[in-house]
């Protein structure tokens, strides 16, 4: 018994006694090697599975890591990311402090990390710098809230990174406003245009800016058919009559959704016998306002609708127009010459725009065709209330919570006119 107390003491007295003083905290010696190797150890201490370790002592373990992070070196920090990345237990503590370091230790987290919650990628987010945010938007899945603050910083690098990303979740939010600036940068318009969330009132509102391969994408998308809608609606257009179609919401709706595109009505009033009458004289004297108008109540859109086809500078829209209140495709070179715009280039090339809106116009259904003017003429003008107006005047997109999806789409392309 002597013997192994005898042992023990030796022991002990072999032991560098640790110096507790705050002289010794003072000390601006070199780092020991010793500070790596119990910031691992501590590391260790916390991957240790659940099953195995009080939840207590991983949060102790936590806090010590946690001030010896604050001034190790930067090879250090980066070592124990990696190490605390793909833990589910990690105290989120010390991953927030990763998570906003250096782009070289945080990288690791801010991609990776499964414990980080929704509120801590928020809080993160905004404390960040752009690199950052953009290895946040690599993450395979994130959630509308996380994706709703990254775009707030309206980075394009962050952006485009979140559109490509299958495992994203866009909010409405979100899709608005990128929606908006995508009118200054062509890149959103085509990711945009190939999201799962991205809708009818999205993808045809960006056909105004959209370049010419985006514009085919889109009508591709969502030039569709209405045969469900006008199946399931057909009893109701009697009933709208004898009401004297006085419910506007009603009758607006029940216009979208008809088969017939040209208005009979507006033609019994015409001095025109026919749509093609009103632009063969359109193809003689030029296109007035009046003919503008006249053309685009026959055709079965209002004027507001027929100025925004008529004064887009490619042809896609004119191709749209023709083909939906079946025209024959002689009819987009005589409203083409009606515009006054030249179908031979200076250098003796064919129009280029020309060319397009005829591959579109034989490219794309009547149907279709329809169900796309006929949206374009419902989400234009349904809305156009005095303060939606306002709201287009000031260049402010209104609330669609407040005022549809039509009202967004009138301020969105009647804003956008320069």
């Amino acid at each position: 018994m002597s013997t192994a107390i005898q042992q023990l003491e030796n022991q002990q007295t072999s032991t560098p006694t640790l110096d507790l003083t705050e002289q010794a905290d003072t000390q601006n010696g070199p780092k020991s090697s010793v500070r790596r190797a119990l910031a691992k150890r501590l590391a260790d201490v916390i991957c240790i599975p659940a099953s195995q370790l009080p939840p207590q002592e991983r949060h102790m373990a936590g806090d010590v890591l946690v001030e010896m992070l604050r001034d190790a070196d930067l090879k250090l920090r980066a070592s124990i990311a990696k190490r605390l990345v793909m833990l589910n237990e990690a105290p989120r503590t010390i991953l927030i402090i990763l998570a906003t370091d250096e782009i070289e230790v945080a990288k690791h987290v801010l991609e990776n990390s499964k414990s980080l919650s929704d509120s801590d990628l928020i809080q993160i987010a905004r404390r960040v710098k752009a690199e950052h945010r953009l290895i946040m938007a690599q993450r395979r899945h994130i959630s509308d809230a996380v994706i709703d603050v990254l775009v707030e910083f309206l980075e394009e690098g962050v952006i485009e990174t979140l559109l490509k990303n299958k495992g994203a979740n866009f909010s409405e939010t979100a899709l608005q406003r990128i929606l908006t600036v995508s009118r200054q940068h062509q890149p959103y318009v085509t990711l945009l245009s190939k999201r799962v969330e991205t809708r009818p009132s999205h993808g045809l509102t960006m056909f105004w800016w959209a370049d010419s391969k985006n514009r085919k994408a889109i009508l591709s998308r969502f030039g569709v058919s209405r045969a469900v809608l006008q199946q399931s609606c057909a009893d109701l257009y009697p009933q709208a009559a004898a009401e004297g179609w006085n419910d506007p919401a009603a009758r607006q709706a029940l216009q979208f959704i008809e088969r017939r595109q040209r208005n009979r009505a507006a033609l019994t009033r015409s001095r025109f016998e026919s749509l093609e009458d009103a632009i063969d004289e359109a193809e003689q004297v030029g296109i007035s306002r009046e003919l503008a108008d006249e053309i685009s109540y026959i055709a079965g859109v209002k004027p507001a609708t027929g100025a925004q086809v008529l004064s887009d500078k490619t042809g896609e829209a004119l191709a749209i127009f023709c083909k939906a209140p079946g025209l024959r495709r002689k009819y987009i070179y005589k409203l083409w010459r009606a515009l006054k715009r030249p179908e031979i280039m200076p250098d003796g090339s064919p129009n280029p725009h020309l060319e397009e809106s005829v591959r579109v116009f034989d490219a794309i259904s009547t149907d279709n065709a329809q169900t796309v003017l006929r949206y374009w003429n419902w989400s234009l003008t349904s809305s156009l209330t005095p303060e939606v107006l306002q709201y287009i005047k000031q260049g402010v997109v209104p609330g669609e919570e407040e005022f549809g999806a039509s009202a967004v789409t009138a301020a969105l392309v009647f804003g956008n006119r320069k």
